[in-house]
């Protein structure tokens, strides 16, 4: 078993909103963050995450939404709705190949991004961490071709791995 990290023995002893909202940035969903301040205390990271990915597959799809909302746009800086703390550097860091990538795979990103927001009502979510710009334009292009169903279900899958990488940054810090 992993010792407890300073992060976490601290978010254990925060008070119910408190660490609701300290958790808020890695997911941005608010149902989320209560559910996760709402199970602690945590023994260790793994722990943090296993409850991390049951929280998050209890949510509705309002709480998704919510999450989804709370990161910018791919190749952009601004969420919609941000949830504040660490969000928007974790963000700048997850896309830092799309802000170097060349102005018309940026500008196919941005028409696509268009396009998904149309078909869909919601922002394309994917998880960049790692990805080129190119690889995550051809990921938003065939993801253009889901129903609105199957969309749902893959940017909620996106969104729990950028929760999780989240997370670790978070207990890291």
């Amino acid at each position: 078993m992993t010792a407890m990290s300073e992060v976490l023995a601290h978010w254990n002893e925060l008070d119910f909103a408190e660490a609701a909202n300290e958790v808020l940035p890695c997911c941005g969903a608010k149902a989320w963050a209560e559910g996760m301040a709402g199970r602690r205390p945590f023994e260790d990271e793994a722990a943090v995450l296993i409850t991390s990915d049951e929280v998050w597959r209890s949510l509705r799809e309002a709480d998704r939404l919510q999450a989804f909302c709370s990161h910018p746009k791919i190749g952009e800086s601004r969420a919609t709705a941000p949830s504040g703390g660490h969000s928007i550097t974790w963000s700048q860091q997850e896309q830092k190949n799309v802000a170097v990538a060349q102005e018309r795979i940026k500008a196919e990103l941005a028409k696509g991004n268009r396009e998904y927001e149309e078909k869909f009502g919601f922002i394309f979510i994917v998880c960049a961490t790692g990805k080129s710009a190119r690889e995550i334009l051809e990921i938003l292009k065939r993801r253009l071709q889901n129903g609105k169903e199957e969309e749902l279900k893959e940017a909620a899958e996106e969104q729990r791995q950028i929760t999780q990488l989240r997370l670790k940054k978070w207990l890291e810090i």
